[in-house]
């Protein structure tokens, strides 16, 4: 025996004794042995409790280094691999096949987009004459197929010739005004720019390779050039984050969360972690009328005062994972938040891999059942959504917590599945938001999604340079995933909005060029 608890009126004291019990003469002291009997047990639930801590980490590291999880590859390493796998199906689908294909099936692959420019290569017969009988050929139809091409980027060289023009009767001498450019000094091009831009922050193509790519065409332009152009591209960009955020915090409906981003603090010669807060606005699951939107702000730590201040003026509902520092919003009286299933979920789906329990399973199985419910519901309006949840969604709900609760006081006090099923149940009044309200979602999936792109940059660029770095990535990142969002080519946006800051735009006109206000001032090439 090694501890024991004992409770007060007041407190509970924890008091550490060893004892050996002689099997052969033991007190018959009722009341003693009933102590020694609850002392035991409660020895031995908390040394279970512990070893199966102990036995889920070590099942969930050997499942990373060995099993599944190690074997799930990303996103981008899938796709490697797949290239192969589909080059080596590409190849035995091209051999002459015996039986010709039936008239009547249908194309296998989606037509090529109708806004794609067509080249046509006309192949005519090679005479007028029939060959079989000498007859006059007259044209009755054509076979029309298509092939996708590919026409290389290239690089080429604006040159801005302007005329001096001298007058003979007063010696003055004039000429056309040099134009603005968008780095003081600097050669890229709005255009180039863009590329640059989307190149690392919607492609997750790092500088120093983008260096390498602008050498195989001839230019050699080293990273920190391009740095420079990031940061002076940035410059013009910020004004229009500033009023993206001030039109996102302005909503009544928002998903929150963050990520961390590795800064270079060149102080101590290694990095150290900033936070990216992200929140999103979407209103597509139940047909609002506000266009989608996600905004990424930078800052160094992740203190609770970090969202406070964000959203300092933000009033509605805040869907949110189980970070606390957000409980300070809510204690404003114009904030409610409601929390994420997806996360309740997880610590289920954790504890079902590492150890099979058939609770986890039947925990999984029950928020299933409401998913099904919301994918049905998806895109109607929030009068049917919240009809659709009471008359389905609710009793469901609320069988799940009576289940909860008689599990909880079944199984083991302390343990993953114990942990898990305490965090839905502190967190239940958020996540029954949903049920008062046809706007609110299950989950926080939106800024889930938009933060996504960041992990893969994140692999990618190792490190952001500098806290001025974590902006700028904020920046682009808010401008990029929004036109993404509301189905506009980055490239084109960015470019043309860089065109048009550099010629002057007026800044009590920067909504014009909020992604889902802009029009392209003319049709851009990528």
């Amino acid at each position: 025996m090694e501890y024991s608890e004992v409770a007060g009126s007041n407190q509970r004291v924890r008091v550490r004794f060893v004892m050996q019990l002689d099997l052969d003469n033991l007190p018959s002291d009722t009341t003693l042995l009933h102590r020694l009997v609850r002392d035991m047990a409660a020895v031995v639930e908390r040394r279970d409790g512990e070893i199966e801590r102990l036995q889920l980490i070590i099942r969930q590291l050997q499942r990373a280094q060995y099993g599944r999880r190690s074997e799930r590859l990303d996103a981008d390493q899938l796709a490697l691999g797949l290239e192969d796998v589909e080059s080596d199906l590409a190849h035995a689908e091209a051999q002459p096949k015996p039986e010709a294909k039936p008239k009547d099936a249908k194309p296998r692959r989606k037509p090529l987009p109708n806004n794609l420019p067509r080249e046509d290569v006309v192949l005519d017969a090679a005479a007028d004459a029939c060959p079989c009988c000498g007859g006059t050929l007259h044209s009755i139809g054509e076979s029309v197929s298509e092939m996708l091409d590919w026409v290389p980027a290239r690089l080429r060289v604006i040159r801005i010739r302007r005329p001096k023009y001298g007058c003979r009767a007063c010696g003055t001498v004039h000429q056309a005004p040099a134009p603005e450019r968008p780095i003081a000094g600097g050669l890229a091009t709005p255009a180039l720019l863009a590329q640059v831009l989307v190149s690392k922050y919607c492609d997750h193509t790092p500088l120093y390779r983008q260096s390498q790519i602008f050498a195989r065409h001839g230019v050699e332009l080293d990273r920190s050039t391009l740095a420079g152009w990031v940061g002076g591209a940035c410059w013009w960009l910020d004004a229009l984050h500033e009023r993206l955020c001030a039109n996102v915090f302005a909503s009544d409906h928002l998903f929150a969360d963050d990520t961390p981003i590795p800064v270079l603090d060149p102080g101590r010669g290694r990095t150290k972690t900033g936070r990216l807060w992200v929140y999103a606005r979407d209103q597509r699951p139940w047909g609002g009328p506000t266009p989608p939107a996600a905004i990424f702000v930078f800052a160094p730590d992740r203190k609770s005062e970090r969202p406070a201040a964000h959203l300092e003026h933000f009033s509605g509902v805040l869907h949110v994972d189980g970070y606390a520092g957000f409980e300070r919003l809510q204690a404003r009286g114009n904030v409610v938040l409601a929390a994420c299933w997806a996360h309740t979920r997880r610590y289920f789906y954790e504890f079902f891999e590492a150890s099979g329990s058939p609770v986890a399973a039947e925990a999984l199985r029950r928020i299933g059942e409401l998913y099904a419910i919301e994918e049905r519901i998806r895109g109607q309006s929030p009068a049917l959504r919240l009809a659709e949840r009471r008359t389905f969604s609710k009793p469901l709900v609320e069988k799940l917590k009576v289940w909860f609760e008689q599990q909880l006081s079944r199984g083991p006090r302390r343990g993953k599945l114990a942990d898990a099923i305490r965090y839905a149940l502190v967190r239940w009044d958020g996540l029954t938001r949903f049920l008062h309200d046809g706007r609110i979602e299950l989950d926080t999936n939106p800024v889930e999604r938009a933060i996504r792109p960041v992990a893969l940059g994140r692999k990618n660029h190792l490190f952001a340079g500098s806290d001025g770095g974590g902006a700028r990535w904020a920046t682009l990142c808010s401008l990029i995933e929004t036109a993404k969002m509301n189905d506009v080519e980055p490239y084109a946006y960015l470019r043309d909005v860089l065109e048009r800051m550099v010629d002057g735009h007026l800044v009590n006109r920067l909504d014009e060029l909020l992604p889902w206000n802009w029009q392209p001032a003319e049709s851009v090439k990528t």
